[in-house]
């Protein structure tokens, strides 16, 4: 038997709609070869043979999609939370990322980030290295091994950064660039690459062009960031006076997702400043957007306008952002997402109003599950990615049903909560 078919009895819950839980107790959520067949009251007969695991009164529900977080900055998560963007990375970011040019700092930091990151909620990620390409290389083998599906970034920056961590020029910075996509597009299983141009500002009009055509050559994902900070973003518009908008940039280059049916998807990461134009640039490239609402608070950068957000159709998901977010919870993630749209209604605009537990859960799920394809439900024909949580110990009332418990778990966890399982297309990671 397959170790990748199973079925799975629990307090089930996942969304059925973005406004909407689908919930059962006592159900079976079952899996063949990885992909998911349903959740049932019964067992169908033809189902029957399938080994079963059942999880009591536990909660079942998929796994989570990091959108956005930088590995080489796990070591130093929590340190520079009273500092901007720009001051935090010339303080912390970029001193940290300049140790990783050490193979053997990068194993010690690295080992630690993945044998975390494979405990954590999530189960997809989309992850920053460095400029470094040993390193970068290092961290994908330990990505997956964990058998976590993640897509990995060797970041491009040649300008406006330190010494110790820009690249010579552009022209032998693409040429690592190129080298490392060969060595690494079909090298591992569960972890593939993706192009990293650090963020506008960093990378020269050279070094962009020549992204851009490795991107149309070998129809790759990008990831980089898009209108975090106020400063940042006037920044952009004096590195390049004649953009309409900072993902503008992007698009002229080629970098901004998905057209003329090309199968190139980007995120973007924050988008707290987004103009009209750059929304509807977001939209009509099917770009996602990586919310990071703990990173935008602690580094003082703003909240973006998520409901605005799903309101048009944009694809959203959420992002931890470490070390900008100080944890890999993407619980937490979820739970700050509807804490800043509170803010936002409260503060910004009265018209928007906050996200609920389910839109949120939703973008954790679903919203930032489907960057990677049919991930984050528990409909037929979706991968199997699922979390089995402990809520024993969170005191509970009796006529509580499974949404409650949810709720109360994604709140609670880093208390008295404990996951104990989690599984990955149909992979048991524990």
């Amino acid at each position: 038997m397959k170790t990748d078919s199973w079925i799975l009895k629990g307090m089930i819950c996942y969304s059925k709609t973005k406004d909407e839980l689908a919930v059962l107790e006592n159900g079976y959520l079952i899996c063949c070869q990885g992909i998911l067949q349903g959740v049932y009251p019964v067992i169908p007969e033809e189902f029957r043979t399938l080994p079963l695991t059942d999880y009591g009164d536990a909660l079942i529900f998929p796994g989570m999609a990091d959108l956005h977080l930088h590995a080489p900055q796990y070591p130093f998560c929590g340190l520079g939370m009273d500092l901007e963007l720009l001051e935090w990375l010339e303080t912390h970011t970029f001193p940290e990322e300049s140790r990783y040019q050490s193979l053997d700092y990068a194993e010690q930091a690295y080992t630690i980030f993945t044998e975390d990151l494979a405990c954590s909620p999530t189960t997809r990620a989309v992850i920053f290295g460095t400029i470094h390409t040993p390193a970068t290389k290092l961290l994908m083998d330990k990505l997956d091994a964990t058998n976590l599906k993640t897509y990995v970034g060797k970041v491009n920056m040649d300008q406006n950064c330190p010494d110790c961590l820009r690249e010579s020029d552009a022209v032998s910075a693409l040429e690592d660039t190129k080298n490392w996509l060969l060595d690494t597009m079909d090298a591992y299983k569960n972890t593939k690459p993706i192009l990293t141009p650090r963020f506008v500002p960093t990378c020269s009009t050279d070094l962009m062009e020549g992204l851009g055509a490795l991107q149309k050559q070998y129809r790759l994902p990008v990831q980089s960031h898009l209108s975090e900070n106020p400063s940042e973003v006037d920044w952009v518009r004096q590195l390049h006076p004649w953009s309409s908008c900072y993902g503008d940039v992007y698009d002229h280059f080629g970098l901004f997702g998905a057209k003329s049916g090309t199968n190139c998807p980007a995120i973007m990461a924050h988008c707290v400043y987004s103009s009209k134009e750059e929304i509807q640039r977001l939209k009509q490239n099917s770009v996602y957007i990586a919310h990071c609402p703990q990173s935008n608070t602690n580094l003082s950068s703003g909240i973006a306008p998520i409901r605005r957000y799903l309101e048009q159709g944009l694809l959203v998901g959420l992002g931890t952002d470490l070390a900008g977010g100080a944890n890999l919870s993407m619980f937490r993630c979820i739970t700050d997402a509807v804490a800043v749209s509170k803010l936002y209604w409260r503060l910004v605009d009265s018209s928007a109003k906050p996200l609920t537990m389910e839109e949120g859960f939703y973008l954790a799920t679903i919203g930032g599950g489907s960057f990677f394809g049919k991930i984050g439900s528990f409909e037929k024909g979706y991968e199997a990615d699922v979390l089995i949580a402990d809520d024993s110990m969170i005191p509970r009332s009796s006529s509580w049903g499974i949404r409650e418990r949810l709720t109360r778990f994604l709140y609670l966890s880093g208390e008295k909560g404990k996951l104990i399982g989690k599984y990955v297309a149909g992979v048991k990671i524990f």
